[in-house]
């Protein structure tokens, strides 16, 4: 399962639907072009937390159907309706997907002993290895060393997708944990996520950058610091430029100007005006 993954986005039409050719070209274009090992699909970038969970079976079938068998996937099912998070867990490893991943369950403060028993519950429910989605900044879910060891006893519990700046927790989390999986997700700190002995990464950026991304950690593996260091510079311009112009919605647009038929986001996220298509085609221009 080691390796660079794009959290895959999703193409929708102007109504919310799922644009199923727009999604097998996203699919295709991340496999052929940006040549990951794999997609984590039904994540943040794939504007999960926005659609139905009919929705959510539809882009796991057309993106396990496109993809086959030439990279890893891996189906993001977390939900705050634990039986909807059961369920898709069900559907996704009938479908064969590799591994499935589910966020912490956010909104309520819920303490430890129920984030525990939510992750116990989706896992008892599947033949099937999980990885921990954690990203605090979304879920306000804090989680120390004790408690992801805790919830790594759980064999089926296989790694974390580490989607925050705490170095020091990472650092930790390695050194204690060598034999689990530990995902990078911050694009911009993959440099500093993979000196420390990271097994791979997923990134939104990946669907645009991901040839670059996986550059940056080869090298880092190699120990070619430097290198890595140039490169990541190199991103971090890019990365900069998209945020600044709107992260998914630029994504989207950089994609269809590449010839691939990216759709719009779904609302209340907003599209972007005459300018903002033209900052990201002078993005694409510039950086890739």
């Amino acid at each position: 399962m080691n390796g660079l993954y794009t959290a895959l986005m999703c193409s929708f039409d102007e109504k919310g639907n799922v644009n199923e050719k727009g999604l097998r070209e996203i699919v295709r274009h991340n496999i052929d072009v940006q040549q990951v090992d794999g997609l984590y699909v039904n994540g943040s970038t794939g504007e999960n937390f926005l659609i139905s969970k009919e929705q959510k079976k539809q882009i796991f079938d057309v993106v396990n159907n496109e993809a086959g068998n030439d990279v890893k996937l891996i189906a993001q099912v977390g939900a705050l309706d634990l039986d909807e998070a059961v369920e898709l867990a069900t559907y996704a490893t009938d479908l064969g997907y590799n591994a499935i991943s589910a966020v912490t369950p956010f909104y309520y403060k819920f303490d430890f002993e129920e984030i525990k028993d939510y992750y116990n519950t989706i896992l008892d429910s599947v033949d099937n290895d999980l990885i921990i989605y954690s990203i605090p900044a979304l879920t306000g879910v804090n989680m120390n060393l004790e408690q992801f060891g805790e919830l790594f006893k759980n064999e089926k519990v296989i790694g974390v997708k580490f989607t925050a700046p705490d170095f020091f927790l990472l650092e930790r989390i390695r050194h204690a944990y060598p034999n689990k999986l530990i995902f990078s997700g911050f694009d911009e700190m993959l440099l500093s996520a993979s000196v420390l002995n990271v097994d791979g990464a997923i990134g939104s950026t990946f669907n645009v950058n991901g040839r670059r991304a996986k550059q940056i950690y080869e090298l880092a593996q190699k120990g070619q610091i430097d290198e890595a260091r140039d490169v990541q510079k190199v991103t971090n311009d890019l990365i900069a430029e998209i945020l600044d112009n709107g992260l998914y919605p630029t994504i989207k647009e950089i994609l269809k100007y590449k010839g691939v038929d990216a759709g719009v986001c779904r609302k209340p996220m907003k599209s972007l005006d005459p300018e903002g298509v033209t900052n990201a085609q002078h993005i694409a221009d510039k950086h890739l």
